[in-house]
């Protein structure tokens, strides 16, 4: 080969491999901005809105459900694709970016065999759902609600809204826990919730009927499906949440052992819980409720364990693994800032956790808070979480939270 034809080849290689370098850096670029992101569970999507941003040291993801606005920090981007690991949850999003500039993928629950659903998102649009018609009616207010599972099962519900023209935003409580924060538009007669946190895939659907009540359709992911009705009751209350749980009549006392995320086993009749006030809550890393729970007890516990105050978290996680369950527990307990106790307690099975804990009645929610004053004696167990996409529910639950603390610190 001569040596002209030689540097030809050589320019030619550079130039390719600049513009390769190029096109890779640009593609990355393109990511970064507002998405209207949807997922597709078959009938039905689900929208939420997705930011992607670079920062200095690398990349960050944002998803917001109306007020609620939720940080990711391990985005990883390579050329046209990105993964998004979903916080403490054992999820993510893989996607690329295809020819109209989408993120076209899916998000995975890695936990769950075979848990997969297509995902897509578009840059620009802010309207969550794309509906054609000017709102006809006003939802804002108070609905007592009845959901039906195919299986005939049946639960009372809260449904509260806010609308403002055809935004609509707002949640469903039940005795065990909220639907976090639902954001939607009206369209018509007709409203359309949703919501993404990482773990839990919600869409709600619900129209006036002639008398106008609601009856509507409720999916959680691909699989699950509940109809609902509902009517308007500003009185209408839910059975109080410190009435499920309680001590079996054999038990004087409640006590566990099990080992913490270090492999320590660890006992209530530990020195370190002695003549303090202590709060055990039922949680796992899997659960959006606990993580709204565990968010609060976090910032609580800091600002008041030099009252005498101790939290135990008994983690109940999806793999009867001790490395597994102890790697998502260390992670959930540093991204929340929560430096109380948290112990490896079993499978989020609530047969199982009931085994597992056999002076409780039975383990009903996940999370379940439970009060012990400063003899270790039960005083209240409170079954399930509303958390701050109730509005006043919350805000009444933090009141009712911190005098019963008080009372027993006063004791």
């Amino acid at each position: 080969m001569t040596q002209k034809k030689l540097s030809i080849i050589l320019v030619f290689t550079l130039w390719a491999g600049l513009f390769s370098c190029t096109e890779k850096q640009n593609t990355a670029s393109e990511l970064q901005g507002f998405y209207h992101a949807k997922l597709d569970i078959g009938e039905n999507h689900v929208p939420f809105f997705l930011r992607v941003k670079e920062n200095a040291g690398g990349w960050a993801a944002e998803i917001i459900n109306g007020k609620e606005a939720l940080d990711y920090d391990e985005v990883y981007v390579k050329g046209d694709s990105i993964k998004i690991i979903m916080g403490i949850f054992d999820a993510e999003i893989r996607a690329k970016v295809d020819k109209n500039g989408q993120l076209q993928g899916e998000f995975l629950k890695n936990n769950v065999a075979g848990y997969s659903i297509p995902f897509l998102a578009t840059p620009g649009s802010t309207q969550r759902f794309a509906t054609t018609k000017d709102p006809a009616y006003d939802f804002t207010g108070k609905w007592k609600t009845v959901f039906t599972h195919e299986d005939g099962n049946v639960y009372d519900a809260i449904g509260i809204f806010e609308q403002d023209g055809n935004q609509i935003s707002g949640t469903f409580l039940t005795k065990l826990g909220d639907y976090r924060f639902l954001d939607g538009n009206v369209g018509g007669d007709t409203f359309y919730l949703s919501a993404f946190d990482g773990s839990h895939v919600y869409y709600f659907e619900g129209s006036l009927d002639e008398r106008g009540d609601l009856i509507g359709k409720f999916r959680s992911g691909p699989r699950y499906m509940e109809s609902f009705t509902a009517s308007r009751d500003e009185e209408f209350e839910l059975p109080d949440a410190y009435s499920f749980n309680y001590l079996k009549p054999e038990f004087e006392t409640f006590n566990f052992t099990f080992p913490d995320v270090d492999g320590k086993m660890v006992s209530l009749d530990d020195e370190s819980f002695k003549d303090k006030v202590v709060l055990v809550q039922l949680f796992g890393t899997w659960c959006p409720n606990c993580m709204d729970e565990t968010k609060f007890l976090a910032e609580w516990y800091k600002k008041n364990k030099e009252r005498g105050i101790e939290i135990v978290a008994l983690a109940f996680e999806s793999r009867a693994d001790f490395d597994y369950a102890s790697t998502r527990v260390k992670k959930a307990k540093d991204r929340m800032g929560a430096d109380y106790t948290f112990l490896i307690a079993g499978e989020s099975n609530k047969e199982k956790a009931s085994e597992a804990l056999p002076a409780l009645n039975q383990v009903i929610a996940f999370p379940t808070l439970i009060y012990l004053d400063k003899q270790g004696q039960v005083r209240k167990i409170h079954t399930g979480f509303n958390g701050p996409g109730t509005g006043l529910y919350y805000q009444d639950w933090v009141e009712a939270h911190e005098q019963l603390v008080n009372e027993l610190l006063q004791e």
